[in-house]
């Protein structure tokens, strides 16, 4: 008997090709939220990445208020804001104005880690000695802060012994939903204390999932805003229609993510064609492989069935999808064909 099918999401690092500009970056990920919108996908989150020729996906807040203005009901978010990055305040009033424009529709992703290198993390500190061990160290007050900022009722702050109140909005009528994010163990033992919905980085990290889930729900303390765990599973997925086509499509984001991990140089996104020029040694093979084997790649059926069996096996009703598709040559500037075909596939 099949597993039942779980409910769909995307996760979008809003790649730039060679041949696009940001421009048309930005334009394909509206055309591709688009998409997911009309096909009844349930939320559309946007990653915040830096300094990357690849990712356009640099501040999350402005581009989930231009993907909620492109589409109608899912809900859109982020996967997440890296909190170290950013004054809890800042962070708290952006989400509380995207949730007063788009109620019911916003969720705020909160991750720990940079998410850039050394030199922009000095950068997005103004030359503040960057992301230093105390903002990371400081990472559960941080979230505890903009919890509080958030709240319709405001937060009390002493400042010279007197006390104020303060809104990240005026008179919020509601709040987004608000979503530990993790690579780790450390985020799943936070979520759980705190009560918050939680997600592991499946589909970054490839390992741990099982083992991090169970630490998250063995652990849950029940907070006013959740009662129960929530928590959901992230996949890097190619589909095609047949599986030879979708390891194609797959191959210069395998490539990408082998540099990264092997500290070689980062460009923009090749084309489908340029990937399979490209001759690794042995064991740069050996490493693309194995990250294979962890993605979706296949024709339809047969990766609607590894989700399925993949959310199954791990306890859960919804699975975000990285859409890992590449480009061939001469495809459309301000669109993404293979990664729309893969959403359009996966939903069947």
């Amino acid at each position: 008997m099949s597993a039942p099918r779980p409910s769909l999401s995307v996760l979008d690092l809003v790649p730039v090709r060679g041949d696009q500009t940001s421009a048309d970056a930005v334009a394909a990920s509206i055309s591709l939220a688009r998409t997911a919108d009309e096909l009844g996908y349930q939320r559309y989150w946007i990653a915040e990445h830096h300094n990357m020729p690849a990712v356009a996906a640099t501040n999350p807040p402005v581009l989930i208020g231009v993907i909620a203005g492109a589409t109608r009901r899912i809900r859109v978010g982020s996967g997440g804001v890296m909190l170290p990055n950013h004054a809890p305040l800042v962070v708290a009033e952006q989400f509380a104005l995207l949730e007063a424009a788009y109620p019911g529709r916003i969720d705020l992703g909160i991750g720990r880690a940079p998410g850039t290198d050394p030199v922009t993390s000095w950068a997005l500190r103004h030359g503040a000695g960057g992301v230093s061990d105390e903002a990371v160290a400081r990472f559960p007050e941080y979230v505890d802060n903009v919890l509080a900022m958030m709240d319709t009722a405001g937060v009390g702050l002493s400042v010279q012994g007197r006390r104020h109140v303060l809104h990240a909005t005026p008179a919020a009528a509601s709040v987004p939903t608000i979503w530990l994010l993790g690579s780790s163990d450390y985020s799943a033992r936070l979520a759980a204390e705190k009560g918050m919905p939680y997600v592991f980085a499946h589909h970054f990290a490839g390992t741990g999932t099982a083992q991090a889930l169970e630490l998250y729900r063995s652990g849950f303390q029940p907070s006013p805003e959740l009662a129960e765990p929530r928590t959901f599973l992230t996949v890097n997925a190619s589909v095609a229609e047949t599986a030879e086509e979708a390891y194609r499509l797959a191959l210069p984001q395998l490539q990408m993510m082998l540099s990264l991990r092997t500290g070689q140089p980062l460009t923009s996104q090749i084309s489908v064609e340029d990937a399979e020029k490209v001759v690794l040694p042995e064991a740069h093979q050996q490493l693309l492989d194995a990250m294979a084997a962890r993605w979706v790649i296949d024709e339809p059926a047969a990766a609607r069935e590894r989700i399925a069996a993949l959310a199954a096996e791990h306890g859960v009703d919804e699975v975000m999808v990285h859409p890992v598709a590449a480009a061939h040559e001469g495809a459309p500037r301000a669109s993404a064909p293979a990664r729309e075909t893969t959403l359009r596939l996966l939903a069947g």
